[in-house]
């Protein structure tokens, strides 16, 4: 990884246009980026077409990093922001279901205090395959919420839902992940 000086450097030629530094930068995050991608979309070619939206976003709006943050940091946010909005263009409302007006909060609630999935202890493409099988509301709101590490109600401001939605796709997905993994792995979890 580079130092503070030197991305400094790499952003300056970025904010010039500079097409080396530009490439530099990308080639710097594609892979922590694709990963990114990866948890929000079900295959490698749209999480691609996904990342590649979110760099030239990227490109477009770097004369704004002041580096108060990370750089990292703050493309992740633009990557993800891309990756939430290409799935809320290819769905009109994909995080809905048909049964959330049946879905209480206080089961939700329950079921978040009895159901813990020890994630952390699969191994990464496991997890990343299972995570990829969910329907784009549900691995939205998991992404959003396991590994973004947001609110249920910053969740659902993002995504224009109501924060019980959001919590009930959050069960609903970790419920579907647990049936996912147990169909395709012996191991228990």
């Amino acid at each position: 990884m580079k130092n503070q000086e030197e991305l400094k450097k790499l952003v300056d030629g970025c904010v010039k246009n500079n097409r080396r530094a530009q490439e530099e930068l990308f080639k710097l995050f594609y892979g922590k980026m694709l990963g990114v991608c990866l948890r929000y979309m079900s295959d490698r070619d749209t999480a691609q077409e996904v990342l590649q939206q979110g760099f030239i976003k990227v490109f477009e709006k770097i004369g704004v990093f002041d580096f108060k943050g990370s750089l990292e940091g703050w493309i992740r946010r633009i990557v993800t922001n891309t990756a939430i909005d290409a799935i809320r263009k290819s769905k009109r409302n994909p995080y809905l279901s048909d049964d959330d007006q049946f879905f209480k909060d206080e089961v939700v609630n329950e079921f978040e205090q009895k159901e813990e999935m020890n994630i952390l202890n699969l191994r990464a493409e496991a997890a990343m395959n299972a995570i990829q099988e969910l329907s784009p509301g549900y691995r939205a709101v998991f992404n959003l919420y396991v590994i973004e590490d947001y609110s249920h109600k910053e969740i659902a401001d993002k995504l224009g839902i109501s924060e019980g939605t959001s919590k009930s796709n959050l069960a609903k997905a970790k419920m579907n992940l647990q049936k996912i993994l147990k169909r395709k792995y012996t191991t228990k979890f």
